[in-house]
């Protein structure tokens, strides 16, 4: 009877979902944008219809197209945050679906690459402006006994946006027209633009974010909207604003993202808090900052974002000649990124941090050591040879490890470690090394 019971339950929570799971499900929406963005700008620019438009790319110029949105991703992180504090969570989201809509938009009118750039330079804005405020509002508007899984969502989306976004330019590699490229921008606009809708209708406003304001009748009618029962409302956080937004600050850090966000806004924190977030300076949370921000940048520099971003470049390198060819393989793994985020996801406190740095360690540098030879001794030949092949399945076996130990224990670990005092200034440097680094990787 019990599991009849469950399954009832689960079946009428599918009909009729709380007002908060529709609202998570908007946000994770928003959050896809981030991962479609990663999954189509190694395809486009790998097009000849591309390279018909804007000439053929020196490597320089290459890598710089492709980073460019790195650069302002890393600015509105840091200051992310702090809009959001400001204006409210829905707001700024909006904010940043907007704004990536228009460089999206941007990008897929262009004419010259100085336009694509700036275009790009744009949609970066809007991602940094929302990588801290999505996590964020997950965490507080959903019940504690299920916000673990629903903050995971976030990165879910973006996996699943990688593998969408490598899979639409599959599909539209063969139009012979700049359309072949321009298409999958326009989708990322169009769907932008929905999100930016979506939130603005029905993302109400944070009812932690109201209590910390002081409006807390207000907070409660929304708890009642979301349809949070008064039993997982937490009243002593919303009796206590000062508990709340310590706890809010350290939700904040939950592991959520791929790999370039910022969970905070570093700079208005270090202005209002003074030696609170100085404190990561000082001779206690020193060693563990420097460990942290260690930690972040190297996961960058295991190669995984040079991967995602030329993935049909290597493909077609080691010997997957055509430009369709080579978007399937990597399509292919996209979908090895997706599916093997979520056991990291669920088993990640099982495994242990120490235990899945180490043996993810070792099948990472391993797998880019053998990849590495392989070039180095010009074993890989695109026309014969096993080490094209070698190198293509070791690409594959590197994505998986990295996915299924770096990927998920990093963020974790670098944020544990840290002092209370000290959390959130310390997790703002390590996400900006992360970002920097995500930069001089692409």
């Amino acid at each position: 009877m019990p599991t009849i019971e469950r399954i009832s339950a689960t079946w009428q929570t599918i009909k009729s979902p709380p007002r908060y799971l529709v609202a998570c499900g908007i946000v994770a929406m928003v959050g896809l944008l981030n991962g479609l963005d990663t999954g189509t700008i190694g395809p486009v620019t790998a097009m000849a219809s591309f390279a018909t438009t804007f000439g053929a790319l020196s490597s320089t110029m290459h890598g710089l197209v492709v980073s460019s949105v790195l650069l302002t991703t890393t600015l509105a992180s840091l200051f992310g945050g702090a809009i959001s504090d400001r204006i409210g969570r829905p707001r700024t989201i909006v904010i940043g679906a907007c704004l990536f809509a228009i460089g999206a938009a941007i990008e897929a009118s262009s004419v010259t690459l100085a336009m694509f750039i700036s275009g790009r330079c744009i949609a970066g804005l809007g991602q940094g402006t929302n990588f801290s405020t999505l996590v964020v509002y997950i965490c507080e508007i959903s019940p504690p006994s299920k916000r673990g899984p629903l903050a995971s969502s976030v990165q879910l989306l973006i996996c699943m946006g990688i593998m969408v976004g490598y899979f639409i330019c599959y599909g539209t590699v063969n139009i012979a027209s700049s359309l072949s490229w321009r298409l999958p921008l326009a989708l990322q606009a169009a769907i932008a633009t929905i999100g930016a809708a979506a939130s603005a209708v029905w993302l109400p406003h944070s009812p932690r974010w109201l209590a910390h304001k002081g409006r807390k009748e207000e907070a409660s009618r929304v708890w009642d909207l979301l349809g949070v029962s008064a039993a997982e409302r937490e009243k002593d956080l919303l009796e206590n604003p000062e508990s709340l937004v310590a706890e809010t600050n350290e939700l904040a850090e939950l592991p959520a993202v791929h790999t370039t966000a910022l969970a905070t806004g570093f700079l208005a924190r270090l202005r209002r808090n003074g030696e609170k977030s100085t404190s990561v300076f000082g001779r206690e949370g020193r060693r563990q900052m420097v460990l942290g921000v260690f930690m972040m940048a190297m996961q960058q520099l295991s190669g995984i974002d040079g991967v995602l971003y030329y993935a049909p470049l290597l493909f077609r390198q080691a010997g997957i000649s055509s430009a369709e060819a080579s978007f399937l393989a990597s399509g292919v793994s996209a979908i090895l990124i997706f599916v093997s985020t979520i056991p990291a996801i669920l088993l990640s406190d099982i495994w242990g941090r120490r235990a899945s740095t180490l043996w993810g360690g070792v099948v990472i540098c391993a797998s880019m050591a053998l990849i590495g030879s392989l070039y180095a001794s010009d074993s890989v030949h695109a026309t014969e040879g096993a080490g094209r092949w070698v190198v293509i399945v070791t690409i594959y076996v590197f994505v998986l490890a990295y996915c299924m130990s770096w990927a998920v224990g990093f963020k974790i670990f670098a944020c544990e470690i840290q002092p209370i005092a000290s959390r959130a200034t310390a997790s703002s440097l390590g996400q900006a090394a992360n970002s920097i680094t995500n930069f001089g990787v692409a």
